[in-house]
């Protein structure tokens, strides 16, 4: 997540793969959720998938509340 001075806010974000059932709705959601807040002015989803996805890239919180750990 980037934000700049002017309150634009860009999201880099991966799914867990291509073929993700949410891949079309759920970039636009986290960007109208992301622009629905009053202090940003504007935002950007890019999608990456460069890394591929692994549980590595999450917290360990989030492995912890998911049973990977």
């Amino acid at each position: 997540v980037f934000v700049n001075e002017d309150c634009e806010v860009k999201i880099l974000m991966t799914l867990t793969s291509p073929n993700c059932p949410v891949a079309e709705s759920l970039p636009q959601e986290v960007n109208e959720k992301v622009k629905s807040l009053d202090q940003v002015k504007d935002s950007e989803i890019e999608m990456t998938f460069n890394p591929p996805w692994s549980k590595d890239l999450m917290s360990e919180e989030a492995q912890l509340e998911l049973g990977f750990m």
